[in-house]
């Protein structure tokens, strides 16, 4: 809850908002706001709605939801979430928090036996940067086809029409990071 209280006074000290006067929008006292501010107080899940309401944000925020990479950068294997799966067999997994600001997505793809990327990524305004970690791959960028081993990597702008397939061996995998499309 410390923190908590770190980021409603942060919120508002940047706002240039007095104590006083947020603590009577919000309809609490300056004490009980000051207490919430030194960690001394909780807010009931009203007085915080109203807090982030007063502040132009969101009670996620205010609680940190949006903190990962900023406060916790390091991504374990047990971090990485599955995404899904498409028809071909490759499977997905986000390799990064989720954070509505930055500015890159990493990914993880596992590829099956002849297994490709479609319907994974529709082409938009943005780069992507590929690293071959395992397998033996084509790698179509506007119908011209590079072959790729381990250790090689691809790096392209993402509205150019794509797609990778694994050409040999029985798996293999790429590190796929990319501007999200909401950029």
């Amino acid at each position: 809850m410390k923190r908590l209280g770190e980021r409603i006074k942060k919120k508002r000290e940047l706002q240039k908002i007095q104590l006083n006067d947020l603590a009577r929008r919000v309809g609490i006292s300056a004490s009980a706001l000051s207490q919430i501010e030194k960690a001394k107080a909780t807010p009931s899940i009203v007085t915080l709605k109203n807090i982030a309401g007063c502040l132009h944000t969101t009670v996620g925020e205010l609680i940190g939801e949006n903190e990962n990479l900023s406060q916790n950068p390091l991504i374990t294997r047990d971090d990485i979430k599955f995404v899904e799966k498409n028809a071909s067999g490759t499977e997905l997994f986000l390799s990064s928090y989720h954070d509505p600001q930055k500015q890159m997505e990493t990914y993880l793809i596992r590829f099956t036996e002849n297994s490709d990327v479609e319907g994974f990524f529709a082409p938009h305004h943005g780069q992507a940067f590929c690293y071959v970690a395992e397998g033996v791959f084509e790698f179509h960028l506007d119908e011209v086809a590079y072959p790729l081993k381990p250790g090689d990597n691809f790096y392209f702008d993402t509205i150019l029409s794509h797609r990778v397939q694994l050409t040999e061996g029985l798996t293999g995998e790429l590190i796929w990071v990319t501007t999200p499309v909401n950029t």
